[in-house]
């Protein structure tokens, strides 16, 4: 029996378990951030309750989830217009190499480019080596910025 087709599609809440786990391996490989389930929980069930300014496109076959990409929409001053910022990008491990992720990224984009935007931008760890190659390969560049963060105390 041949295995079901990939297909990529929008992220639906009956997904969220299964973009959970993704992000758990995802996070497995960023220093900066820790992996708690009803936190990412949480977070993935806010991204699906504003499709109008925010995207998780996924890559399943059958019923398996097995990648995503995340976008959201932020008004950038510097373009003047919208840019759309890139979340999460993962690929489960046993299915990268495989053309996954650029299917991914590219639905991404093109949802941006429906939405308007004039630039796209995203976080890479910098020691994620395997990433930031991929992100060469799809004709995305540097810049001289750098990410500073400041977590909010809450009481």
């Amino acid at each position: 029996m041949a295995p079901p087709p990939l297909v990529i599609r929008e992220a639906e809440t009956c997904d969220i378990q299964q973009m959970a786990g993704l992000l758990e391996e995802l996070f497995s490989i960023e220093e900066d951030f820790t992996f708690r389930r009803t936190i990412q929980q949480n977070g993935l069930a806010m991204m699906l309750s504003d499709r109008k300014n925010r995207c998780i496109m996924v890559a399943s076959m059958g019923e398996q989830v097995i990648g995503m990409c995340s976008a959201q929409l932020l008004v950038s001053t510097a373009e003047g217009g919208i840019a759309a910022l890139i979340e999460d990008m993962v690929v489960a491990g046993s299915y990268r190499g495989q053309g996954i992720g650029k299917k991914l990224l590219l639905s991404i984009e093109k949802w941006a480019d429906r939405k308007g935007a004039k630039r796209l931008q995203l976080l890479a760890d910098r020691n994620n080596l395997h990433a930031l190659d991929f992100y060469k390969k799809q004709n995305w560049t540097t810049t001289k910025l750098i990410c500073l963060r400041k977590m909010q105390e809450r009481s």
